[in-house]
């Protein structure tokens, strides 16, 4: 379910990658990642699926409840640094699309900052595609390079069937120019770095988020460390070089 949330004083400044935690008194708190764009206006969006107690008090709620918010937290894609003047490379498996739309939608609305900008979206199913007008518009412009897969064909579909790797061959990737942003699980981690590898591409130009690691969100409960790294703190966006060693990261 998509939230629009307002906050009753102020905006949330955050940028693309991050994190707020959100509560319900009584019955608990989470991060969850956020999916607008910055600087949209005085909201800010939400994707939240329904899988434990707090989720699915969130799902209840009628329209203008009042939620907690404590944020924004944790590391952010690197769209105005390291990708700014360089071809992007969006790789989003299943729900990691939520925290990448925002990173996509923040170069989209700067386009002209860019160079190539390459969107891979991998779901089981076609039902499980997320943001279906947005995966639309993105597929209509000329100056993005969308592709998508399914790993299992449904009537009506009719594209690309197979794992999101399949779809890297197709991807118009220099090596020498390519920032890369990736979100989802982490048997795609695993072979999407690979077939990244192979291409040439740098540990060094590969950004990669944890964020399904994190609990408390200020480093506290320590059920987010990574041999020292906190998820929360030093992530949950990380430049794959820092964690390419560390095979409980991924």
């Amino acid at each position: 379910m998509l939230f629009e949330v307002r906050p009753e004083v102020g905006r949330l400044d955050y940028m693309p990658g991050q994190f707020v935690e959100v509560s319900l008194p009584g019955v608990g708190e989470a991060p969850i990642s956020i999916c607008s764009a910055p600087g949209r206006g005085e909201s800010f969006q939400m994707l939240v699926r329904k899988t434990g107690r707090l989720t699915a008090a969130l799902h209840a709620l009628p329209e203008g409840a009042r939620l907690g918010v404590r944020g924004p937290y944790g590391t952010r894609f690197p769209v105005g640094d390291d990708m700014k003047g360089r071809d992007a490379l969006f790789v989003a498996g299943g729900i990691g699309l939520a925290p990448l739309r925002s990173a996509i939608l923040y170069v989209l609305e700067r386009r002209a900052d860019y160079g190539r900008v390459t969107i891979l979206y991998g779901t089981k199913s076609p039902a499980e595609r997320l943001f279906t007008r947005d995966l639309a518009a993105w597929a209509a412009r000329n100056d993005v390079q969308f592709l998508e897969t399914v790993d299992r064909a449904e009537p009506p579909w009719t594209g690309n069937v197979g794992v999101i790797t399949t779809l890297i061959p197709r991807a118009r990737v220099d090596p020498a120019r390519v920032v890369v942003a990736a979100c989802g699980p982490p048997i795609m981690y695993k072979f999407v770095l690979v077939s990244l590898h192979a291409l040439g591409v740098a540990h060094t130009q590969i950004f990669v988020s944890l964020e399904r690691r994190m609990k408390c969100g200020v480093g506290k409960c320590g059920h987010c460390q990574i041999n020292g790294l906190y998820a929360c703190l030093d992530g949950p966006v990380f430049r794959y070089d820092r964690i390419a060693d560390m095979q409980e990261a991924i």
